[in-house]
C-alpha cells in the first residue's frame, strides 16, 4: 500500500542556520490491511516523513506510492485511498458533533442518503452517536478523538494516517480508542500507518519502524525485535554509575555494558544465569546499587539499544 523509496528531505538553511537534512534516503514498504507503528526520539524524522505522506510537503528527492500511485505524480489518486488523523485537533469546536462530520462530508462531496448511511456507518462503532448536538468543545479528549476518527471513516479510506493520535489523552481514554482502531482495523483491512511514542501502543503492530536522525535503524515484527536483545535484560540503577561500570568490567569481567543517565544495562542474559549474577552483583556492589531488576525485553527496551536514547531523553554514554 506505501512504497517509499530512497526518500530524502533538506531543510534549507538561512544567513545563520545552516541546512539540516531530516531523511536520509529512506526507503520503507507497508503492506495492504497492515498495521504499521512508526516510533523514533525527537528529531528522527517521524514529523516529515508524516508530512509527506499526507501530502502537505514535498520531498528533495524520492519517491512514494501510495496504492500503486505516485504522490507527487497523481496526488489526487493517492490521496483518495487516505484517511488522515492529525496530532493537533482538526475539529471546530464551537461546532457540533454533527456539523463538524457534515462538513467533512461535504468536502469529500457526499450528501443526502448517501452521507446519512455514510455517517451512520462511520459513527457505528463510537461513542458520540448519541452525542451529535453536542457542541465538540463539552466533549472529553477521548471522545473528540473518536469524532476525528469517525471523520475520516465516511470516505471509507483504503489507508489510515494518524500522527501521535493518543497524544493528550488519559489511559482509559487511550486504550479505548487502541481497541476501537484495531478493531476497525480487522474488520475492514484498512492499511494503518501510525507514528507513536508509547511503546505499549505497538506490542500488537504487525510491524514497528524506529527511526533516529533520519535513518531507518530498524524494522520488523515486535517480536523479531525483542529477540535482538535476548532473553533477558539486567537493570541497575546507581547513584554512581560510570565507577559502578568500571567495577563491572574490571572484578566480573561484564563488558559492554549501556549506559542511561543513572542507568546501567547487562544485555542478552540467558535465563540460566540471570538470577546467579544479580546475587553476585548484589554480593559485591549492594552499596553501589539503588535498585536492580530481571526483566524480559520490552519494546522501549529495543528502542533504547537500536537508538542509544531513553524514552526521558537521555543518551547512551559510554560506560
Amino acid at each position: 500500500m506505501i512504497e517509499i523509496d530512497q526518500l530524502q528531505h533538506v531543510y534549507p538553511g538561512s544567513r545563520h542556520i545552516a541546512p539540516r537534512t531530516a531523511l536520509h534516503g529512506l526507503s520503507l514498504k507497508v503492506d495492504e490491511g497492515e498495521l504499521v507503528i512508526l516510533s523514533g526520539p525527537n528529531g528522527s524524522g517521524k514529523s516529515t516523513l508524516f508530512r509527506i505522506l499526507a501530502g502537505l510537503m514535498r520531498p528533495s528527492s524520492g519517491t512514494v506510492r501510495v496504492g500503486g500511485f505516485d504522490l507527487f505524480k497523481e496526488p489526487a489518486k493517492a490521496r483518495a485511498l487516505m484517511g488522515v488523523v492529525f496530532q493537533s485537533p482538526a475539529l471546530d469546536k464551537h461546532l457540533t458533533v454533527l456539523e463538524n462530520i457534515r462538513l467533512q462530508g461535504a468536502l469529500y462531496g457526499l450528501s443526502g442518503a448517501l452521507l446519512d448511511s455514510r455517517m451512520e456507518e462511520a459513527l457505528a462503532w463510537s461513542d458520540v452517536k448519541t452525542r451529535l448536538a453536542d457542541k465538540v468543545m463539552t466533549l472529553s479528549g477521548g471522545l473528540a478523538r473518536q469524532v476525528e476518527l469517525a471523520k475520516c471513516l465516511l470516505a471509507r479510506p483504503r489507508l489510515l494516517l494518524l500522527d501521535e493520535p493518543t497524544t493528550g489523552l488519559d489511559p482509559l481514554s487511550r486504550r479505548l480508542f487502541l481497541d476501537t482502531l484495531a478493531r476497525l482495523h480487522a474488520e475492514r483491512n484498512m492499511t494503518v500507518l501510525m507514528t507513536s511514542h508509547i511503546f505499549s501502543e505497538a506490542e500488537n503492530a504487525g510491524r514497528v519502524a524506529i527511526l533516529r536522525n533520519g535513518h531507518l535503524l530498524a524494522y520488523d515484527t515486535p517480536g523479531h525485535l525483542r529477540a535482538i536483545l535476548g532473553s533477558e535484560v539486567i537493570v541497575i540503577r546507581s547513584a554512581a554509575p560510570d565507577a559502578l561500570a568500571s567495577l563491572l568490567e574490571a572484578e566480573m569481567g561484564i563488558a559492554k555494558l549501556k549506559r542511561y543517565g543513572d542507568e546501567l544495562r547487562i544485555e542478552d542474559v540467558a535465563p540460566s544465569k540471570s538470577l546467579a549474577l544479580l546475587e553476585r552483583l548484589l554480593e559485591r556492589h549492594r552499596s553501589d546499587i539503588v535498585s536492580i531488576a530481571i526483566k524480559q525485553p520490552e519494546l522501549e527496551d529495543v528502542f533504547l539499544h537500536v537508538t542509544g536514547h531513553h524514552p526521558d531523553g537521555n543518551e547512551e554514554v559510554a560506560a
